[in-house]
């Protein structure tokens, strides 16, 4: 438990029905967050909870969120891939997206008739930005022919000029599933180069970068075990393809939680966004996690006094233009019809 002031004292200083109504969520995350914070986290968690109810709203979470979030009002967590799945099945009237702006136009995508909710607009992606559909049809002019793979970090503008989607967690099944020679794959060109890696289909790379996995470097990985003995290193593929060779395992932030999950080592490394690792830790207090720290500033934005004023306000709204949605939409249903 973080060694803060006391958890009595931190009860204390909330209001006796709130801190009711929370308790269980207090219990989920207590070993996670300063207890000092909770004071400040009970009231918006109650009055999200209550919001929620109100509006007939649900809450989607990426695992990069913060606890408080993750395992505090959050009805569906997961990846990108289980979070575009799960938007496509809800049958809420009002959709916040806790995550970044990509997430929030899928899920508008795939519920074009339901209120589509960002706490904070401007929590973007560096991969998103790094690439436009003017780019697109570029490439599709320098390679006639060959089929477009969209990294679901993209913008619906570029989904709407490419042939399907992909997540880090299907990238690989779904550019064998085109039977194509070539293809082009964006924006992310360490996924690309790791894809390609397991594959006999030449993989046409973007240039673009995660500017949290880029920082990490597959010294980092020998000095995480150096400094702790034993430990099972996992790493997302959005890493270099040496940090990826470098650890035990790669996959999704899904994957490595379920790795977690099964495998139950006793100290992990996540080569990952460090927020992740305290919504591991909440599930599964016996595995000592290792955090090589690196936030994504963009996760960060969602906060609960956000998440609160889009509720209590309706704001903001997620829109698509009309000339992309469909065809956009077609691109990422075609991903989800993969089995």
């Amino acid at each position: 438990m973080p060694m803060h002031e006391p958890i009595d004292q931190a009860f204390i200083l909330v209001e006796p029905g709130v801190a009711a109504r929370t308790a269980q969520v207090f219990a989920r995350i207590r070993s996670v967050i300063p207890t000092f914070k909770w004071p400040q986290f009970a009231p918006e968690i109650d009055a999200i909870l209550r919001l929620k109810r109100e509006r007939n709203a649900v809450i989607l979470a990426h695992n990069y969120q913060t606890p408080e979030i993750f395992h505090g009002v959050a009805d569906i967590v997961g990846d990108s891939l289980a979070l575009a799945r799960e938007a496509a099945r809800a049958d809420a009237e009002v959709i916040v997206m806790c995550g970044v702006y990509f997430m929030a136009e899928t899920a508008k995508l795939l519920n074009p008739g339901k209120l589509v909710l960002i706490p904070d607009p401007s929590a973007g992606c560096s991969l998103a930005e790094s690439i436009t559909a003017a780019d697109v049809r570029t490439l599709r002019q320098r390679h006639p022919g060959v089929p477009v793979v969209a990294y679901v970090n993209t913008s619906a503008g570029v989904k709407a000029e490419s042939d399907i989607c992909c997540t880090s967690g299907n990238a690989l099944r779904v550019v064998e599933s085109l039977g194509s020679e070539k293809v082009i794959f964006l924006p992310d060109e360490y996924l690309a180069a790791n894809v390609a890696a397991q594959t006999g289909v030449e993989i046409i790379p973007w240039r673009g970068r995660c500017e949290v996995h880029v920082r990490f470097t597959a010294q980092d990985v020998s000095e995480l075990r150096e400094s702790f003995p034993g430990v099972s290193v996992l790493a997302h593929p959005e890493c270099a393809p040496e940090v990826v060779a470098a650890a035990d395992f790669a996959g999704s932030t899904a994957a490595m939680a379920d790795y977690v999950a099964a495998k139950r080592p006793s100290r992990v490394a996540l080569v990952t966004e460090c927020s992740m690792g305290d919504n591991i830790a909440a599930q599964y207090p016996d595995t000592e996690i290792v955090r090589p720290c690196r936030l994504c500033p963009h996760m960060n934005r969602i906060t609960l006094p956000k998440i609160r004023h889009a509720l209590e306000t309706l704001t903001h709204e997620v829109l698509v233009a009309p000339d992309n949605a469909a065809r956009a939409r077609a691109c990422i249903e075609r991903m989800l019809a993969l089995r």
